[in-house]
């Protein structure tokens, strides 16, 4: 079963928010890394093999951060992307394997030869 976290603070100015449980266990995600893994289906796609490359965010913002129930919250971002849920279990899984998944990331867009501006 996920932690519930007992404190999110969205940073600005580092961009990133950290999110802390009661077991003194605590993440740093980065802006860019919640919205390129954003739970929703415009990311996610509907299935194995969707998944849809999200390039040029590395200034994106996350403008508010909304509770969905007593399970998830919803972040909208400065790009005008607003539909992905992060469910206590998913921020759980972002902040455990955030190595992992940043490296398969850069990996990725690396295969795309994409260049930022």
């Amino acid at each position: 079963m996920p932690s519930v976290p007992i404190e999110i603070k969205v940073q600005k100015k580092q961009r990133r928010l950290v999110i802390e449980y009661s077991d003194k266990q605590s993440f740093e995600l980065s802006f860019e890394y919640l919205r390129v893994h954003s739970p929703s289906a415009e990311v996610k796609g509907h299935g194995q093999g969707q998944e849809v490359l999200q390039l040029n965010k590395e200034n994106v913002s996350i403008e508010s951060v909304l509770p969905v129930g007593n399970y998830a919250i919803k972040l909208i971002f400065d790009d005008g992307h607003d539909s992905g849920i992060y469910t206590w279990k998913y921020l759980q899984e972002l902040g455990e394997n955030k190595a992992k998944y940043w490296r398969a990331y850069l990996d990725r867009v690396k295969a795309s030869r994409y260049t930022s501006i």
